[in-house]
């Protein structure tokens, strides 16, 4: 018997399966061991000697490995083909052989792509020992997120008070968003118009061209800037003939593109089913570790996290030959299709993403997978299909056109093409929703004949006013689009980036938009004026590369860490001379847009408006950062900082505004069944969309855009469904009482027989079928009125707290999962799902909570430390200290006033 050691039970079990009776797979449940949040974890002046701890949860895991070794004949680590995984198979393998549980017997380490029955079993018959040049790289990489995090964060709370923290990653994602804000902030819109005209065949047919020369001056896009050109070009047009010169035709092929990498598929799945990063990587995740298909179960998936977009060559044979099957041999390419990426520093060490079968297709697994795992699994699956069909061959069709008016010429284009095969276009053809048509289809219309030297009628001439707009916010997807060309990041590390950002509340995302908080200005700002090279990006994917040659065995780990902590303990010492004067004056200098914005009357925006002479200027308070005058304490004009670019109206630059007509109203089209006109608006309390106008006193029926969903890609189907609220989905099999799905003050629920239960996403109130709606109510009535209260038993046990001791556990409240640890609950992030938080997070959690509300410490604690601000500001590193900065922990906003000085804060761990 050998035991097989796996992350997760749901692969552990799915496993089991394939391997049989000879074999006993375990799961680790990832790490089991990780560095301790406090100093000394990593040990620079010993080389970089590094401390690991294992949790509470983790020994009993190690535990049952351990015991389960006894009676077998090896150990196989199974975990995942990555740099992560392999990292975990050495964490285990390394505790095991210190607790003496392995007794000489045989190690080896296998990696599948698919869990599939023949890929497991194949990977079994293909053991390697562990790599160690992965391993190097894994302990590279946390070492320096370590001592960035451990040592960059406390320059930010002594320098910046209010800001939480910094890591080497997420401190350049950040700088990303705010660059991109200050460059909206910069942004100066200018007028530009453009000239159509509306002409009509011989035959009767009519079809727009639009200005492109004008008495014998090629026009660029934008040349026309005012209304007095336009008006003097719009004459010239209306008074013309016309007359065509030439038309061409010329054949086009568009080539498919690759299947998804991690990147791409997380790119694919927000801005076509409004997926965050996160909840992409929680559903590829499932739809990886297996689903019950009627009886077995299978990986329906390659493994998720890659920057390959290469497939195996049984793979491209299986699409080819599917290609063949369902579309035709016509569809299948003369010769199998390679790829390879072009985003910075990629490792492609494993496959793209793709079907474990393409016999699979998502309409025969539908009725085995929910509603998200199916949008998923028919993404990846149309993808990789397509990456191995025929090109689209395109007709594209440009006629130039002369216009004459007494000798004054322009001229004039009307473009279009016609898709005379549609070649990989097919295997979206059933899907137009998903944007693959506007990518790669039909672009420009199909015109109607036309024919050289033949005279057209004019039948109108348009000029529109047009201003240029802003460079847009980033969503995730485009700041994870960004962070790949950058080289910044890796595949599994996007979803936690944008995660941190969120959590740490240095961005927001409203309407799949990042936008970055005053907190997150300020650290970016300071970081960029005292900590230049640590948040430059070439700086950052330069040291990705040199962590991808450490996995490669080209680099020595330990020599990157030395180069690197020369120089930047250097500037974490410098530092220590700074004054707040002179982050205040580096702050005014960044952040002027933000914090001092220009005036309507055309005044100094830095002169007090109160008292009329004081000098206005960031301050830094305990709270974090506000705006005062300079004439404190005799003027006491202080104001928060605010976000700029928030509340614009429609037309005047808000990203709603933009898309809406002068008067507030876009017609998206007509209900097929009223033959009313469903109109997108903008009111008081945001953007609706509306069908008709109502007759008299009856009021028309409207619905506001959910969270997340965008007014400028709303289109005619989804603001119908949105009308169409709430819907039946079927009768209760209990009592045959209808049940609804709608959308509600609090989110989205389904309804039955008066009783509310809330669902996961504004998506599932469209797609909830009988069975998941009755689940979800079974499970609001089973968890009562009292459900997530303190006598509730938890879903999910952490451990015992690193520092503070006592269980920290994870519970399902009223309002909202959370995390709690004594008297302590702290509310988890929306989008966290809580089955995913890890003790590092609710650590974090649990101390955001306890600064915010006063916690009475225990009297044990009270006594020992006599005032909470010297016990738990003590330096880390003196171990009397400990307990009583432990114990004192919670009592923090409850003592804080009474401490007559503040120390500098014990370093925490900031971020992987």
């Amino acid at each position: 018997m050998n035991v097989v050691v796996v992350e997760s039970p749901s692969k552990a079990k799915t496993i089991n399966k394939y391997l049989g009776p000879g074999y006993t797979v375990l799961a680790s449940f990832g790490h089991v061991r990780d560095l301790p949040a406090k100093d000394g974890s990593v040990r620079p002046d010993e080389d970089f000697e590094m401390s690991w701890e294992v949790d509470t949860a983790s020994a009993k895991r190690i535990k049952d490995i351990a015991d389960a070794m006894k009676s077998s004949d090896g150990l196989i680590l199974a975990t995942d083909p990555d740099r992560e995984g392999e990292a975990i198979s050495w964490h285990v393998l390394d505790v095991l052989n210190k607790k003496k549980a392995i007794g000489g017997k045989p190690v080896k380490r296998v990696v599948f792509n698919a869990i599939t029955k023949s890929a497991v079993l194949d990977a079994m018959k293909h053991p390697r020992d562990i790599d160690i040049a992965l391993v190097d790289a894994y302990l590279a990489r946390r070492a320096l997120d370590y001592l960035v995090g451990f040592n960059l964060s406390p320059v930010l709370w002594r320098k910046l008070p209010g800001a939480r923290s910094a890591g080497r990653v997420q401190s350049v994602a950040l700088r990303l968003v705010c660059d991109r804000e200050a460059e909206i902030e910069r942004f100066v819109s200018e007028e530009y118009w453009n000239l159509s005209a509306i002409l009509k065949t011989p035959r009767g047919d009519e079809f727009e061209a639009r200005l492109v020369s004008a008495e014998g001056k090629r026009l660029t896009p934008k040349a026309i800037g005012n209304a007095e050109e336009a008006n003097r070009l719009k004459a010239l047009l209306d008074g013309a003939s016309y007359r065509v010169e030439s038309v061409e035709a010329k054949p086009t092929k568009r080539n498919p593109a690759p299947p998804f990498t991690t990147s791409t598929l997380q790119q694919a799945a927000s801005s076509k089913l409004g997926f965050s990063a996160s909840r992409t990587m929680q559903v590829a995740q499932k739809l990886y570790e297996g689903i019950d298909i009627g009886g077995e179960t299978v990986g329906l998936i390659t493994y998720m996290r890659t920057d390959g977009v290469q497939m195996a060559p049984e793979a491209i044979d299986a699409a080819r030959r599917a290609v063949a099957s369902q579309f035709g041999e016509r569809y299948v390419p003369e010769k199998p299709r390679l790829y390879s990426t072009k985003a910075k520093n990629a490792q492609e060490a494993h496959e793209a993403i793709r079907p474990t079968s393409f016999d699979r297709t998502p309409d025969e697994v539908r009725r085995f997978l929910d509603a998200d795992q199916l949008k998923l699994y028919d993404l990846v699956w149309k993808r990789g299909i397509a990456s191995q069909m025929a090109s689209a061959e395109i007709e594209r069709t440009t006629v130039e056109i002369e216009a004459d008016n007494g000798g004054r010429k322009a001229g004039v284009r009307a473009t279009g093409s016609v898709i005379r095969f549609d070649g990989f276009i097919a295997a979206y053809t059933d899907q137009k929703e998903d944007g693959e048509q506007s990518d790669d289809g039909d672009d420009d219309g199909r015109l109607p004949e036309i024919n050289a030297q033949e005279k057209l009628d004019k039948q109108k001439v348009n000029a529109t006013q047009h201003f240029t707009e802003p460079p847009p916010r980033y969503s995730e997807a485009t700041l994870i689009k960004k962070m790949e060309e950058l080289g910044i990041g890796r595949p599994s590390t996007y979803a936690a980036t944008l995660a941190t950002l969120r959590d740490r509340e240095y961005i927001t995302i409203d309407k799949r938009k990042l936008i970055p908080e005053a907190k997150g200005r300020l650290v970016t700002a300071f970081l960029e004026s005292f900590f230049t090279r640590y948040v430059e990006y070439d700086f950052t994917a330069d040291l990705e590369e040199k962590l991808d040659k450490i996995s490669a065995g080209e680099l020595d780990w330990k020599q990157v860490l030395r180069d690197f902590w020369k120089d930047f303990f250097a500037q974490i010492e410098d530092t220590k001379e700074l004054r707040v004067t002179n982050v205040l004056d580096a702050l005014n200098e960044e952040l002027a847009p933000l914090v001092f914005p220009k005036r309507e009357d055309g005044s100094d925006p830095r002169i007090c408006q109160v008292c009329g002479t004081g000098k206005l200027s960031l301050k830094l308070g305990k709270f974090g950062a506000f705006i005062g005058c300079s004439n404190y304490p005799e003027c006491r004009s202080t104001r928060q900082l605010a976000v700029a670019g928030e509340d614009s109206a429609p037309g005047e630059g808000g990203e709603d505004g933009a898309k809406l007509g002068a008067d507030g109203v876009r017609v998206l089209g007509k209900d097929p069944e009223t033959g009313l006109d469903v109109t997108l608006r903008s009111g008081r309390f945001g953007v609706y969309v509306q069908l008709g106008e109502g007759e008299g006193k009856e009021k028309p029926k409207r619905s506001s855009l959910p969270k997340g969903w965008e007014a400028a890609t709303l289109d005619l189907d989804r603001a119908l469904a949105l009308l169409a609220l709430p819907r039946e989905v079927g009768a209760h099999p209990e009592d045959g009482k209808p049940i609804q799905a709608g959308l509600g003050r609090y989110g989205p629920f389904v309804l039955h027989d008066g009783k509310y239960a809330n669902l996961d996403s504004i998506d599932e109130v469209f797609s909830v079928g009988i069975n998941r709606a009755v689940s979800v109510l079974a499970e609001k009535q089973a968890r009562g009125p009292r459900a997530g209260r303190a006598g509730a038993e938890p879903l999910k046990t952490l451990g015992d707290h690193p520092t503070l001791g006592g269980p920290v556990t994870v519970h399902a409240g009223r309002y909202g999962p959370y995390v709690k640890h004594g008297a302590v609950n702290a509310t988890i992030p929306k989008g966290t799902a809580p089955e995913a938080v890890s003790m590092e997070t609710a650590v974090a959690l649990i101390a955001e909570r306890a600064g915010k509300t006063p916690v009475k410490a225990p009297r044990a604690a009270r006594k020992a430390t006599g005032e909470d601000g010297a016990a738990k500001k003590a330096p880390a590193k003196k171990a009397a200290a400990k307990s009583t900065t432990a114990k004192a922990s919670t009592a923090k906003a409850a003592t804080a006033r009474k401490a007559p000085t503040k120390k500098a804060p014990a370093k925490k761990a900031a971020e992987a």
